[in-house]
Order: C-alpha cells, then structure tokens, then sequence
C-alpha cells in the first residue's frame, strides 16, 4: 500500500494592525491509502517580519502554499526528515496490522 503525506497549516497568529504573521501551526499527517493506519507530526513555526519590507505579504493575502514553504525554509527545519519517519511509523502500523488479530477464540464462527 502507499503511504501519502499531507501537509497544512492548522492556525496563524498575526497582528491585526498590519497583517503580520508571526507564529505557524504546522502539520504534517502521513496516511495509509488503503487502510485505517497514519501519523501525525505537528508543530511551531515563529518568526519575525517586516511590514515595510518589499516582499512583505499581509495575512489576508496570504496562501497555505506560501505559509509552509516559509515553515520548510526555516533553518534546521528537515521535511523530508519529518516525511521519512512519518512514512516509517505508519508503514510499522500495516506490517504490525497485517500480522496480528484481535478476538477470542471461542466466539470465532467455525
């Protein structure tokens, strides 16, 4: 089964005066395509901006796309680290899944 990710931005922060953003909600959930399986990381992005500066986009403005590459931009922060063992966890969760099974014997229909 394949494994996906998805990312999104659960919530900002921002200063109402000049649309400010300068704190991210972050997540990244992994999902078995073809089962119940996933896993979940989440996070903090905080940063600093500069309402004067050119590029300078309000929060009104803004889309998801451009908040998380701001979030994959940041330094230290590793994506495809994140990805990788989301990946991994849930890959564990088919392989315990395909392996074992729940119930008592005496109930099972001959």
């Amino acid at each position: 089964m394949a494994v996906t990710t998805t990312w999104s931005v659960q919530n900002m922060t921002h200063t109402d005066a000049d649309g400010g953003v300068f704190q991210v909600i972050w997540q990244c959930l992994a999902q078995n395509e073809g089962g119940p399986e996933s896993a979940v990381e989440a996070g903090k992005f905080v940063t600093t901006y500069d309402a004067s500066a050119s590029g300078f986009v309000p929060y009104a403005d803004l889309t998801e796309a451009e908040v998380l590459q701001w979030v994959w931009d940041s330094e230290g922060f590793d994506k495809t680290e994140i990805e990788a063992n989301r990946t991994e966890r849930v890959d564990a969760q088919i392989v315990k899944n395909a392996t074992t099974a729940t119930g008592v014997p005496w109930t099972e229909a001959a």
